[in-house]
């Protein structure tokens, strides 16, 4: 055992115990500089604190996430009630990928503002940008429905993407604030499994609108985008007055709430004196650019590739299978699947709650995606490659819960994990631009390019996830051993908060 491993042991055994006033001061460790904590915490506050986070932010968040799915999906929808017949982009108009090119729009925009809305998020507070962002797409979604051709469509689908880029990192970052680490993947996932949720949900909405008498131009399609926008910005308003940058702000929590919640975050962050640090551009790029935040960025990246493709090709794949399907019927064969992959987004990420483990599931998970796409390979058999749908929604949309978490409690600080975490989803938002070209018109109905991209893209997830556990545990151990002990020799707390993961008390999270 090393000097500085026997010291934190004899450190552990006669630690002085704060009180969580002391620790919620700015200025103020909540953990001595072997990363233990200095403050014990009451097991029923703090499962009595959770209740009413959980309560009073999840619902908002979920609600604002499942309309920004739907807001950015419900183009699937509206492909099949004829949006590109109006709009004059059928094949070979623009060469065939009109389409295409529509949903690359909001992904150009998507991920070039990515990394900078997570940053003004913080600068902001994301209890006031949130709400400014849901309302934004909300309302290019209302526009959409009053669009009179391919260049029009174009820009407001780009807009969208403007909007909707610091919504989903926001929201992850904002849950940070106030969660434990270990608390944070099953909270992600009850704002995320809202994707496939969109999915169902935006097949049945659809289905209902197109059902509706229309009234002056929004009529068939038109009717999607302008019931759904008007649904989006009635939420936003509500959110405005919902949302608190920080339990500091919460005009909800008591006083003795409010530390007990600083008291939670400090205590996770090793050698950190402040629960909301300023923004240091060494922080920033440590997040950015160190081993975990890029492989898992890179896992995100690939897995986005195959849950964005879905949602913008589901309802068109749906279509090959059963080609004499009505539009309504179309639309409503969308949802089993969904409701399916909503249930695997939510049961993974709280096993790996209670049990402390990430890798592990999204190792389990992988292989279920490459069979769905092997299967979509290998037969052309309907209630086969219906079957496959299935299998590929429980392997993927998890991800979005478990990359999030996964990166962001690797890190130490507020800075830190807002960065890592809108790096992670800068990833998955590349992925998604990947996806607007992986299913082309000239390959229908069988689509062998577009299933070989996303088994190969599983397959190299299932590699990458098992490496970067095997690469963290091997880390730790060189921890242990004392590789890092010397790092602390010479520097202030000020110094000592912005090591992260160089510090030697740091253990990564797998």
């Amino acid at each position: 055992m090393s000097d500085f491993n026997r010291s934190a042991s004899l450190e552990k055994q006669e630690v002085h115990h704060s009180t969580l006033d002391e620790v919620a001061l700015k200025g103020h460790a909540a953990t001595d500089k072997y990363g233990h904590a200095l403050v014990e915490i009451d097991h029923k506050a703090e499962a009595a604190l959770r209740r009413k986070l959980d309560l009073r932010i999840v619902p908002m968040i979920s609600l604002l996430y499942l309309f920004c799915f739907i807001d950015r999906a419900n183009i699937g929808n509206a492909r099949v009630a004829g949006l590109e017949k109006d709009l004059g982009i059928l094949p070979p108009t623009h060469g065939g990928y009109g389409y295409n090119l529509l949903l690359t729009a909001f992904y150009v925009a998507y991920v070039a503002f990515e990394l900078p809305c997570n940053f003004i998020c913080k600068k902001v507070g994301p209890g006031r940008f949130i709400p400014i962002l849901s309302f934004a797409f909300g309302l290019f979604s209302f526009v959409m429905a009053f669009v009179h051709n391919f260049g029009q469509a174009f820009a407001v689908r780009f807009l969208l993407g403007v909007a909707e880029a610091g919504v989903f990192p926001g929201m992850a970052y904002y849950l940070s604030r106030f969660y434990r680490k270990d608390e944070l993947g099953f909270r992600f996932a009850l704002y995320i499994v809202c994707a496939p949720l969109a999915g169902a949900f935006g097949g049945l909405l659809a289905s209902g609108f197109l059902s509706c008498p229309g009234f002056g131009m929004v009529h068939s399609w038109r009717i999607i985008f302008f019931s759904e926008g008007l649904i989006t910005m009635g939420l936003a308003i509500v959110s405005w007055f919902v949302l608190a940058d920080s339990p500091e702000a919460a005009k909800w929590l008591t006083a003795e709430e409010k530390a007990l919640c600083a008291a939670r975050i400090k205590s996770e962050n090793v050698g950190s004196v402040e629960v909301l640090d300023s923004m240091h551009g060494s922080v920033v790029r440590q997040a950015l650019f160190n081993p975990t935040t890029l492989v898992i960025t890179l896992i995100f990246l690939l897995d986005n590739i195959t849950v964005q493709g879905m949602g913008f090709f589901l309802p068109s794949i749906i279509k090959t299978i059963y080609p004499t399907k009505t539009t309504v019927q179309l639309q409503l064969q969308t949802v089993p699947p969904y409701i399916v992959g909503a249930a695997a987004t939510l049961l993974i990420p709280y096993l790996s709650w209670k049990t402390s483990r990430r890798a592990l599931y999204m190792f389990m998970s992988a292989p279920f995606i490459m069979v769905g796409y092997a299967m979509f390979l290998g037969s052309t058999e309907p209630k086969i490659r219906y079957a496959a749908t299935f299998l590929i929604a429980i392997g993927a949309f998890s991800f979005g819960a478990m990359c999030n978490s996964w990166a962001g409690i690797n890190t130490t600080s507020d800075t830190a994990r807002a960065a890592t975490i809108g790096m992670v989803v800068f990833g998955g938002n590349l992925g998604g631009l990947v996806a607007t070209w992986s299913y082309l018109p000239r390959f229908s109905p069988n689509q062998i390019p577009g299933n070989s991209l996303n088994l190969g893209t599983s397959s190299l997830i299932f590699i990458l996830v098992g490496g970067l556990w095997a690469w963290q545990v091997r880390q730790n151990k060189k921890k242990e051993q004392g590789r890092d002990d010397h790092i602390l020799e010479g520097k202030s707390a000020e110094e000592i908060a912005m090591l992260g993961q160089k510090h030697p008390g740091f253990r990564y999270r797998t």
